[in-house]
């Protein structure tokens, strides 16, 4: 079982507390420490607005923006990372961030549910070579198996996970596992939002998988974009040291009776679901504003051509209107719009003349 301490922008762009984050996560059992390379404008649109999250209401575009870094801020990371004896990982969003990270030389890379239908990142990917951690929240069995496609199989890990913050146990349907795993052949992990420290990850174990990431934060009452809903080191710890122990018995009758001892039976049946793949009921608003679409990047006249310049592949969230599938925006550049479309605002397949899919 690899264990990843999802750091994120917890850090909030200052070494010494990256540094001491690190630290932490090394000396509460972490394998891996993951960090997210932040590019405002490849991820959201400015006129995102506001979006809920689990420290309140924020305006997202500038946080983002609040967070990026340089190249060197990386470096220092990955260096103080494999000091501590883990491994490094990063998530970008986008083609910039992604090629940031690839000048670093990383290991593995993961991406990020919002961006699984990211057709043109997961492209670039995939040329890298490396080992890949999907996560595969907010999305249904078919979009996962477009995007198991365009990475390819070999080196993948994909994190079963449910996109909400926090994300409540009973949606996470852990006995799902085993049949994603034949479906898809692939090994099987999971990413947890859930407020609680060990039952996730603890009953995905017992259903075979073989990864677990977890938010890690030095304090919940901090201020970082997922702070409220990551663990502290002492609940972190409490995980490693239980998944460690499960690792270390011989028989899945000896898993079941100690989570028995740490879990109540109703917890245990709720977090293990009905086994069907579905988008969890705390997702289902999401999707198809939280995955990646189609937008204008500036406002567009009828018969205007889309360029790279005043169109973008980016998160709609809840303000603006979602637009289509970005394994169309290639093939759409060139072509012209036929309406008005407000900066923003996605843009579909209706609005493109001579458009065929």
């Amino acid at each position: 079982m690899k264990i990843i301490a999802e750091i994120g922008t917890t850090h909030r762009g200052s070494l010494q507390k990256a540094e001491r984050l690190i630290r932490e996560a090394s000396l509460s059992g972490a394998d891996t420490a993951k960090f997210q390379i932040v590019i405002a404008h490849e991820i959201l649109h400015p006129r995102t607005g506001s979006v809920p999250l689990p420290g309140g209401p924020t305006p997202l575009y500038e946080v983002f923006e609040s967070l990026e870094q340089e190249l060197s801020f990386y470096e220092a990371l990955k260096e103080m990372t494999e000091a501590e004896g883990m491994s490094f990982l990063a998530t970008p969003f986008g083609l910039e961030s992604a090629a940031l990270l690839k000048s670093l030389n990383p290991d593995a890379v993961k991406i990020a549910s919002p961006e699984l239908n990211y057709t043109d990142l997961l492209r670039e990917i995939s040329s890298w070579k490396i080992p890949v951690i999907l996560s595969s929240g907010v999305c249904e069995l078919e979009d996962i198996q477009e995007a198991t496609t365009i990475l390819g199989k070999d080196d993948l890990t994909l994190l079963h996970c449910v996109t909400a913050y926090p994300a409540p146990v009973e949606d996470y349907n852990l006995s799902l596992l085993p049949a994603l795993r034949e479906e898809l052949a692939l090994p099987l992990g999971v990413s947890d939002h859930s407020l609680n420290p060990s039952l996730v990850p603890c009953v995905a174990y017992s259903f075979g998988a073989v990864m677990v990431e977890k938010h890690f934060t030095l304090s919940r009452e901090e201020d970082g974009l997922d702070d409220p809903i990551a663990l502290e080191p002492a609940d972190f710890r409490l995980m490693v040291d239980r998944l460690r122990e499960l690792e270390s018995l011989n028989a899945p009758s000896e898993v079941k009776k100690r989570l028995e001892q740490w879990f109540s039976s109703h917890d245990i049946k709720a977090v293990s679901g009905s086994g069907i793949k579905t988008l969890a009921p705390s997702e289902k608003e999401n999707y198809g504003r939280t995955n990646r679409s189609v937008h204008a990047l500036l406002d567009l006249k009828a018969g205007t051509i889309l360029t790279e310049e005043n169109s973008c592949v980016v998160r709609t969230e809840k303000v603006l209107t979602p637009g289509m599938h970005p394994r169309y925006y290639r093939g759409i550049l060139g072509m012209r719009v036929n309406r008005n479309i407000p900066s923003g605002e996605g843009i579909l397949e209706t609005d493109i003349e001579a458009f065929q899919s």
